[in-house]
């Protein structure tokens, strides 16, 4: 259920059928408590914000009064489409870009925040995302992550590295079995705060570990 932002050609970030049914899976999903989840992951924003691989929108009713812009990146043409309409129905000022996350917009220290939501478990490279990150992230900025990762439950773990090489076939690229968490200690921020909960985005499937939390790029 994730946006997908690939690093590698053209081809490889667009997908039309995964995207149209995105449309619907993320509302479904946020019927069933992704918008309280979505207002938890920006709660506290402040500045300028980068939103990589915003999809069609759906966080952008929750951003605080206090950003004063969203940059928002999104690879898929669809989703992309329907971002840029959700852009004009906002209280704060949303600019949607083309763009993949191996290769952020803006100039070294430029934001306040990057906000990755749902997509970290679908870039091909998450710590090249993470290092781009921290270029275009001022000194003490905050990384915003809300994701789904890999069951700490042996079994369930298990199954997820199984079906994992189907499910990013079917999935516009996303991985059910990455440690998001270690991936952003990892690129060398400070994980500030972390929660752990199962969420099941559609009655037909399971819950699964997800994770909001947010981390600090390290002052000099």
């Amino acid at each position: 259920m994730d946006e997908d932002v690939s690093t590698t050609g053209r081809s490889n970030l667009q997908h039309p059928r995964f995207a149209r049914k995105y449309l619907k899976l993320a509302a479904e999903a946020d019927r069933r408590g992704g918008s309280v989840h979505r207002r938890r992951l920006l709660d506290g924003l402040t500045g300028r914000v980068l939103e990589v691989g915003a999809g069609q929108g759906r966080n952008f009713p929750h951003y605080p009064d206090t950003v004063t812009e969203v940059v928002a990146l999104e690879p898929d043409d669809t989703l992309r489409a329907t971002a840029e309409r959700s852009a004009t129905q906002t209280r704060v000022p949303v600019t949607v870009r083309a763009g993949h996350a191996g290769e952020l917009p803006g100039e070294d220290g430029e934001f306040n925040a990057v906000v990755f939501s749902l997509v970290l478990c679908s870039v091909d490279d998450p710590s090249a995302a993470l290092a781009e990150a921290t270029r275009v992230l001022r000194p003490g900025g905050q990384v915003r992550f809300y994701e789904h990762v890999r069951s700490r439950r042996r079994i369930a773990g298990l199954l997820e590295d199984t079906i994992t090489p189907l499910w990013r076939r079917v999935g516009g690229g996303c991985h059910p079995n990455r440690d998001t968490e270690s991936a952003i200690r990892t690129a060398g921020f400070t994980v500030d705060y972390v929660d752990r909960f199962g969420f099941a985005f559609s009655p037909l499937v399971p819950r699964t570990a997800h994770i909001i939390g947010t981390a600090t790029k390290p002052r000099p």
